[in-house]
């Protein structure tokens, strides 16, 4: 599969896909984590959003995979990482990684972080083999108990 990373403009016709891949891609999560997916709340406007005051990127029209990229102080943030439930295992999430380096190398940024939530221990294991190193741990409001792991990979 010869796919290129594209980055999404704010007004792209791709946004309902986008958002549909999300939910479709995140749907797995209702009923094992806790608090539910903030996932719940996007819309085509929140995505566009993003899109315009952040990055988007995707591979394949109609979109097969997407990131969400978030320059934060020191570092690129990463999160919506969703790929097409029938092309996981093809190295597609991997190549949205790959560009969320380029991207933070471009930005004079030597850390990607990313968040996961504690009970997803699938993707634990998925983002330490892409590199990525346990660095902390957060409660979302309300919650006495971590319900998210940071992970971060420093580039090199």
């Amino acid at each position: 599969m010869n796919l290129s990373p594209y980055r999404v403009a704010p007004d792209s016709p791709q946004i309902g896909a986008i958002l549909s891949l999300i939910r479709k891609s995140f749907a797995f999560m209702d009923g094992r984590i806790d608090p539910p997916s903030s996932m719940h709340r996007l819309t085509e406007e929140t995505v566009a959003d993003h899109a315009a005051r952040h990055e988007i990127w995707a591979l394949g029209t109609p979109p097969l995979a997407v990131v969400f990229l978030t320059v934060k102080p020191g570092r690129l943030y990463l999160g919506k990482l969703a790929v097409d439930a029938g092309l996981r295992g093809q190295g597609l999430a991997r190549r949205l990684v790959a560009q969320a380096e380029t991207r933070a190398r471009a930005l004079g940024l030597p850390v990607v972080e990313l968040e996961t939530r504690v009970e997803l221990v699938e993707n634990h294991a998925t983002f330490t083999k892409l590199g990525f190193v346990q660095t902390g741990e957060t409660a979302h409001p309300g919650y006495d108990r971590p319900t998210s792991i940071t992970m971060q990979k420093t580039l090199v």
